[in-house]
């Protein structure tokens, strides 16, 4: 070996030593965990799996885990095959109160900074929120305050039937009342005669797909605290 080789080997396994201490510090000091809670589908979960791919989130950001009711859902699938830590609580005979516990119980493990609801068919109880307080952030397909309380294409429904010009998605705080927390961010998009429940579903589902991820960007960056609206 040449001696211009060996200056070019240990040039090269200097950058690559660095680059890995530069990955440990940024894991272990900097890393803001979010925590999903979800029931359904995991389409809000899946887009934000593909964000972590994109670089949409950035590299201080971990999904620490998935807390679900529903051992079935297709949350739980996407989050496995992902590698990421699936808890299922199950809500039989359990009143909200002992629910809740649980599942901070399965969170204290993880100290997330941030839970992030996506699909999550269950309303969180005044002590979990208390204890998360500006922490837990949910996305609705309306433009709250209008159709709240609805729930998937029964919100669609709605805004066909009482003939609205434009609907949207909106991401907000979690308080004790239901969808009635801070908002945070609303997105709109438009409503055309021929749309239906499906297609309009599909295209709230888009700006949540976009919105979603770059929301929980913000957070960890700082970019938005407690109060904050960037509607």
């Amino acid at each position: 070996m040449r001696r211009n080789d060996v200056i070019t080997f240990q040039i090269s396994d200097f950058c690559c030593i660095v680059t890995s201490l530069h990955r440990y510090v940024v894991t272990s000091l900097f890393m803001y965990k979010i925590a999903v809670l979800a029931s359904t589908r995991g389409t809000n979960f899946q887009s934000l799996l593909d964000a972590q791919k994109s670089g949409v989130i950035k590299d201080n950001v971990q999904i620490c885990c998935l807390v679900t009711d529903k051992a079935d859902c297709g949350a739980v699938e996407k989050a496995k095959n992902a590698g990421i830590p699936v808890h299922t609580i199950g809500p039989t005979d359990k009143t909200r109160e002992e629910f809740d516990q649980k599942v901070m119980e399965a969170l204290d493990e993880y100290k997330p900074d941030l839970l992030v609801l996506g699909g999550y068919m269950r309303i969180i109880g005044k002590e979990m929120v208390g204890q998360y307080r500006d922490r837990i952030i949910n996305i609705h397909p309306s433009l709250l305050p209008k159709y709240g309380g609805g729930m998937n294409l029964d919100v669609h429904k709605a805004v066909i039937k009482a003939g609205e010009s434009e609907t949207g998605m909106t991401i907000h705080l979690i308080d004790e009342g239901v969808d009635t927390g801070h908002i945070v961010l609303q997105k709109s998009c438009p409503v055309d005669p021929s749309d239906t429940p499906e297609t309009l579903k599909d295209k709230v589902q888009a700006l949540e797909k976009e919105w979603y991820p770059k929301v929980i960007q913000m957070f960890a960056d700082g970019e938005i605290k407690a109060g904050d609206n960037q509607a």
